[in-house]
């Protein structure tokens, strides 16, 4: 065999055992290597990182912030009221070599413990504070899952409770409740207004029992308010004291012919 070409193929072996160790990482990547086993204390990255393969072998972390979908989960509450809950948790890597060496699937482990925190979290709470206090749950269960991930080097930046799914029961339970409790507002506030309106009435009373000549004026207004529209019928309003007189004078006159 020519010794040219024995050279020719060395170079190019070594050519391309060189360019395979030439690895590129992004901006939000870590590359987290091991020697002959033994993890670097350092993550490297980003840019130009040169790894010999078989002493050293590379990991790729990506330190982008994931979104986790977390899926639905059966939740029976204090008030012993069976719910269905799921919830988005967003985390990230902190420390890439905790991520790879403390725990063996980092992504799945945050997904499971996430799901089995929002069971248990939950499940201590009544529907009313599961509905109306959401923000604080969102805070206990980001600061429980952000502990337990911590030796991990995971960061739990939030969680979210997205959906509440009530049985059709429960539903109509709530929509016979508010549609009762809306009822019950109408009424105290419709009984306030009859109540400002007999306040008012007796006021008005007491302005007319001392000044006569007001009922006169209100009666000539009333009047000329019928005046304006073009009706054909002319309701003529008689004052109560004159029918009052003539019925008392009728009834004087009856008994004094018996």
């Amino acid at each position: 065999m020519d010794p040219r070409m024995v050279l020719l193929f060395g170079v190019g072996i070594v050519l391309l055992y060189l360019w395979s160790t030439i690895n590129i990482l992004r901006e939000y990547e870590r590359a987290v290597i091991f020697r002959l086993g033994r993890l670097l204390p350092k993550a490297e990255g980003p840019g130009l990182v040169f790894v010999f393969w078989p002493i050293y072998k590379m990991v790729r972390v990506s330190l982008r912030t994931v979104t986790l979908d977390v899926p639905p989960q059966d939740i029976i509450t204090r008030d012993n009221v069976s719910v269905k809950v799921n919830a988005i948790v967003y985390f990230r890597v902190m420390d890439a070599p905790k991520a790879i060496v403390e725990i063996e699937n980092y992504l799945y482990a945050t997904s499971q413990l996430a799901q089995t925190t929002l069971r248990s979290v939950l499940g201590e709470v009544e529907l009313d504070d599961l509905l109306s206090r959401r923000e604080k749950l969102n805070i206990k269960l980001q600061e429980i899952l952000d502990q337990h991930t911590d030796p991990w080097g995971i960061k739990v930046a939030l969680v979210e409770v997205k959906t509440v799914d009530l049985p059709q029961e429960m539903q109509r339970a709530m929509a016979k409740q508010a549609e009762a409790e809306r009822e019950k507002r109408a009424k105290i506030i419709h009984a306030a207004g009859e109540s400002q309106a007999a306040a008012k009435l007796a006021e008005a009373a007491g302005v007319i029992s001392t000044q006569p000549i007001a009922l006169q004026l209100r009666y000539l207004q009333t009047l000329t308010e019928i005046g304006v529209e073009k009706n054909t019928t002319v309701v003529f309003p008689l004052p109560i004291d004159l029918i009052k007189n003539w019925l008392e004078q009728s009834e004087q006159g009856k008994k004094n012919d018996g």
